[in-house]
């Protein structure tokens, strides 16, 4: 892969440029099931977010690096715990801050994609059974219809919930469920809203270990991805949810519950069946693999095919891209990683996809659900001010929003040649 042969590519001047966040992830002191010792107890492996990005405070920092950066688009979360405490009880105060925060994005010229349900709910919901069954669905449907009316004005484009797909936060039986939790708030938030709505899939593309010609790895990756993605898509085209081991039912209000497939991609998944944990979220032997980070993670790798794949497989409505990055501690692996991804956007319209937007993971090097250490941001945190200091990948996709093209002269301001893992091993040394 070498980024200075990519060809020039050029967006509509209505295509928009983003960076996402979510509530939890950025702005510290949250009330939710994460900061709950009795639900989520500190280990080696998980310590709670505490002050994360200090954003709830300082979001109008948030807003000027936006404006600074030059990007379109900013897609965020409300956060039900601090909107919604205790259960019957609405913070006046917390949804005041909210409205200010949309308020001042929309007068800094800012589209907002806005969700309702970023993984973090109220303690009292994660008490009551969460999404294990539909006996919350009243709850749910209480929260929707007091936050919607109220922050209307402010927002573009919608997202009900973030990844309800995600088998490492949610077993099957609660999968299939969140499809009607998505509905209900699809169905609610078309009472008050004419703007676009959707729920974001977590798409990741399955690989067979082997190639094409492995009976067992193509089944089990056949398998796997209808569990994790074809599941969702057949139930909002057809109505009909219907899972391995699960009754099939269909749900009305399911079907066509989503104006346009908004999804987030990071790496694809290779599938090995002669292995017990066959499903390698981590291709550590594989020749594109990149570590460049001091953990393993799951964002290690480029390979833009994957934007292409799920492109043209949603292709029945417009695209828009919400989450999209790579976790490194080098930022010239980002700068790789997005002006590949870009490349594929682009192909991907060339044969016919409608793509509305793109928006990178994440706007700042955040709490990553236990973690500060993958560092997913456009932006830095500065440890003791909170201070936000861009890099040059957030300088390079603002200066794509500004004139809607990449070219290789551009890519060439901030990166002046391909990285090399090599460089990575030799920091290591």
């Amino acid at each position: 892969m070498d980024i200075f042969q990519y060809r020039e590519i050029k967006f509509p001047e209505n295509f928009i440029f983003g960076a996402s966040t979510a509530g939890q992830q950025i702005d510290g002191n949250s009330h939710s099931q994460f900061d709950d010792p009795d639900i989520f107890p500190p280990s080696d492996y998980y310590q709670p977010a505490g002050i994360a990005c200090n954003s709830y405070r300082m979001y109008r920092d948030d807003i000027e690096l936006i404006k600074k950066l030059g990007l379109d688009a900013y897609r965020m979360s409300v956060e039900w715990s601090r909107i919604e405490p205790e259960q019957g009880l609405f913070d006046r105060e917390a949804t005041d801050h909210y409205v200010r925060q949309l308020n001042e994005l929309k007068e800094a010229g800012v589209k907002i994609c806005l969700t309702l349900y970023h993984f973090a709910h109220p303690i009292w919901f994660d008490r009551l059974g969460k999404f294990t069954d539909l006996n919350q669905m009243g709850e749910w449907k209480k929260y929707v219809e007091y936050i919607v009316p109220i922050v209307e004005p402010y927002v573009d484009y919608w997202i009900v919930i973030n990844e309800p797909n995600l088998p490492y936060r949610y077993d099957m039986n609660e999968r299939l469920n969140l499809l009607e939790y998505h509905a209900a708030g699809y169905q609610i938030i078309k009472k008050y809203s004419a703007k676009p709505v959707s729920t974001t899939l977590a798409y990741s593309m399955k690989m067979p270990y082997r190639g094409q010609t492995d009976m067992l790895d193509n089944a089990l990756c056949r398998y796997s991805d209808f569990l994790e993605n074809e599941y969702f898509l057949h139930a909002i085209r057809t109505g009909e949810i219907c899972a391995p081991g699960f009754d099939g039912k269909y749900v009305k209000d399911v079907k066509d519950s989503c104006d346009f497939w908004a999804f987030n991609t990071y790496a694809r998944c290779m599938v090995d069946g002669r292995k017990k944990d066959w499903l390698m979220d981590h291709p550590i032997y594989r020749a594109s693999h990149i570590r460049s980070l001091k953990i393993p993670f799951y964002t290690d790798e480029i390979y833009p095919d994957i934007m292409i794949n799920a492109l043209l497989r949603m292709k029945d409505k417009p695209c828009m891209i919400t989450e999209n990055g790579m976790a490194t501690e080098d930022d010239r692996f980002r700068i790789v990683y997005l002006t590949s991804m870009l490349q594929a956007i682009r192909e991907a319209m060339d044969m016919g996809v409608e793509v509305w937007g793109y928006m990178c993971w994440s706007l700042l090097d955040n709490w990553e659900w236990g973690s500060c250490l993958p560092q997913f941001g456009i932006a830095e945190v500065e440890k003791v001010t909170y201070r936000r200091i861009p890099k040059d990948s957030g300088r390079l996709l603002g200066d794509i929003s500004r004139t809607h093209k990449c070219s290789k002269e551009m890519i060439q301001k901030y990166l002046k040649s391909m990285p090399s893992k090599n460089d990575l091993q030799e920091e290591a040394r």
